[in-house]
């Protein structure tokens, strides 16, 4: 396998929940259609096969999508008990996006977590979560009806600053605006291990993005769904282009490499 990859790059994306099929219904298509519109090829990853059933599938992609989700993670992760505002968490879910982001950390695959997913990717490198966010005066909460919600600050130094082309151009060594949707009632609180801020909101500066500290490794994750401006807005389709763009590119890293 070498970069020249002829054929469209696989990329895993796991059923977003166990337990609410009419979200699956309508969540899981976005992410397929953006993957696809963007040269890749989506590969839904069922959240009840065994490990070594995930393992395999797992082997034959070349990056990941981690979506969204209505679960919250489980807070005994990161050290917390759950608050009443906690949403049950799901471990089916987070059993498999453990295996996908153990595997895409080993082989430095390509990785675009997404709400849930974010959340899920900075517990796993040993970061917290604020349980709930209310009350705030942004409304993180508007979900799918509202296009823009808020605005958020991009870091001029960051990965993300190069992808989201909507923003005001700042000035020299200022934040970037972008403006985005929200659908989310948690937040990164400490960003874990090997994981930058890349944006804040603009209002209140919620962790709104991070990405990944190592050199050639693709790691990003937003707390907003570009899946769901996919088409209308550029900044999102940049963001998952360069997801696909990097897993096309992708090449295993050697045996004795693979690990830490």
């Amino acid at each position: 396998m070498t970069g020249s990859r002829t054929t469209k790059p696989r990329i895993a994306i796991p059923i977003p929940t166990s337990t609410d099929f009419e979200y699956n219904r309508q969540s899981w298509g976005q992410y397929a259609v953006a993957v696809r519109q963007s040269g890749g090829d989506p590969v839904e990853v069922p959240l009840d096969a065994t490990p070594a059933e995930t393992a395999r599938l797992i082997a034959s992609c070349q990056g990941i999508v981690l979506p969204g989700s209505p679960a919250d993670v489980n807070p005994q992760k990161y050290g917390q008990e759950p608050i009443e505002a906690c949403a049950v968490a799901d471990p089916a879910r987070e059993n498999v996006d453990e295996l996908l982001l153990q595997d895409a950390h080993n082989l430095h695959k390509p990785i675009l977590a997404i709400c849930f997913g974010t959340q899920m990717l900075n517990v796993w490198r040993g970061g917290t979560l604020i349980q709930d966010l209310m009350p705030l005066a942004v409304n993180h909460r508007a979900g799918r009806a509202v296009a823009v919600a808020h605005s958020v600050d991009v870091s001029p130094d960051s990965l993300l600053v190069g992808l989201t082309v909507e923003f005001e151009a700042p000035a020299a060594g200022e934040s970037a605006k972008l403006p985005v949707n929200s659908s989310h009632h948690q937040a990164i609180e400490v960003a874990g291990d090997g994981l930058r801020v890349a944006a804040r909101s603009s209002q209140d500066g919620v962790i709104e993005a991070v990405e990944g500290e190592t050199p050639g490794h693709f790691v990003l994750g937003v707390q907003w769904h570009p899946e769901r401006s996919y088409g209308a807005s550029s900044a999102s389709e940049s963001i998952f282009q360069r997801l696909v763009a990097e897993a096309a590119a992708w090449v295993p890293r050697a045996v004795h490499a693979s690990v830490g």
